[in-house]
């Protein structure tokens, strides 16, 4: 066990593991080294994974409670579908497909924008009655645009996300999140879940710190929207409702809040689990409700909760937290 712990510690290990699971990601589907099904399965949990990591910015993080995510994950769906379906031109939909989801993450890092500057006015659970009105408001607005299906669902959609694409994006979002965390305003999001009014007496510019890390957060629901609605080829305003936002809080509190590694695992075990139960039809969507209700009582903090692995701390934090605590007082000798 110590091994693999020191094999994972390891600076040379991340890029090693990037690397094979891009090589991964192309040879499964051009060689058929796993089946269809099991494919779509993967595609579900690199998408999973990278809304449980936007969210956890917001939940974990900063200590805030945000409960409308996939609001802006339907405006990342829809903004893209519209580009892909109505109007690039066919010929070159799949050449401009990249160009489509940074555009859906755009549209939903704005509307964040929107919901954001009012809502870190205040403190307290503002932020989740806000969301949850958003998240409402986006669902009958997209319900009452014939542009875009209304009621009956977004047709016509290209079948452009792929395992390799899914992967990169993953890892982008791994790697955006894992640096803003360990960036300055990261630790201020940090002095913000601790004691926002230290934070502020510490010249930490909270609001500005909150703003940023939302829209980062919804900009990235916004790209997992645009992969959600190239793999499906198809959209419905009931796919983003009250209930996906319930399963992406299941996976960030399954897997543990202020965790990188924790939103992977949550993320995984809860999109396996969901396939797994699929036999029991409706009774595992009371099932993985139920789960959620459980962890909280008797595991509140998740798996791995406020814990991280090894592999996604920076180089300079590794050594900090291996010095003594005298020597973290003392700056160094030049």
């Amino acid at each position: 066990m110590s091994s693999i712990l020191s094999a994972l510690s390891s600076r040379a290990t991340a890029p090693a593991l990037v690397a094979m699971g891009f090589l991964l990601s192309f040879a499964i589907p051009e060689y058929g080294l796993l089946d269809l099904y099991v494919q779509l399965v993967l595609i579900y949990v690199c998408i999973n994974i990278i809304l449980s990591l936007s969210l956890n910015l917001v939940n974990g993080y900063m200590g805030e409670f945000s409960v409308g995510h996939a609001g802006f994950m339907a405006a990342g769906a829809y903004m893209s579908a519209t580009l892909t379906a109505k109007i690039f031109p066919p010929d070159q939909v799949a050449l401009l497909f990249p160009v489509a989801i940074i555009a859906g993450g755009i549209a939903a890092a704005i509307l964040g924008l929107v919901v954001a500057i009012p809502s870190f006015k205040t403190r307290g659970d503002y932020l989740a009655i806000v969301t949850l009105a958003f998240n409402m408001i986006i669902k009958a607005v997209f319900d009452n645009i014939d542009y875009v299906g209304g009621a009956r669902g977004f047709i016509g959609i290209d079948r452009l996300t792929t395992l390799p694409m899914t992967f990169f994006w993953t890892v982008m979002s791994i790697w955006v999140m894992r640096n803003f965390i360990y960036s300055k305003y990261g630790r201020g999001m940090l002095a913000i879940r601790e004691e926002e009014i230290a934070g502020e007496m510490m010249t930490v510019d909270t609001r500005r710190v909150k703003v940023l890390a939302f829209v980062i957060s919804s900009f990235f629901a916004g790209i997992a929207g645009a992969l959600l609605a190239h793999m499906l080829q198809f959209i419905n305003p009931r796919m983003f409702d009250i209930i996906k936002s319930t399963d992406i809080l299941i996976m960030v509190y399954l897997g543990g809040t202020g965790s990188i590694i924790g939103s992977i695992l949550g993320a995984t075990i809860y999109t396996v689990l969901l396939e797994v139960l699929r036999p029991l039809e409706m009774w595992r969507m009371v099932l993985m409700p139920l789960l959620l209700v459980v962890l909280m009582i008797y595991r509140p903090q998740g798996i791995m909760g406020m814990r991280e692995l090894k592999l996604f701390i920076p180089g300079y934090d590794r050594v900090f937290m291996r010095r003594k605590p005298d020597e973290k007082e003392k700056p160094d000798a030049a």
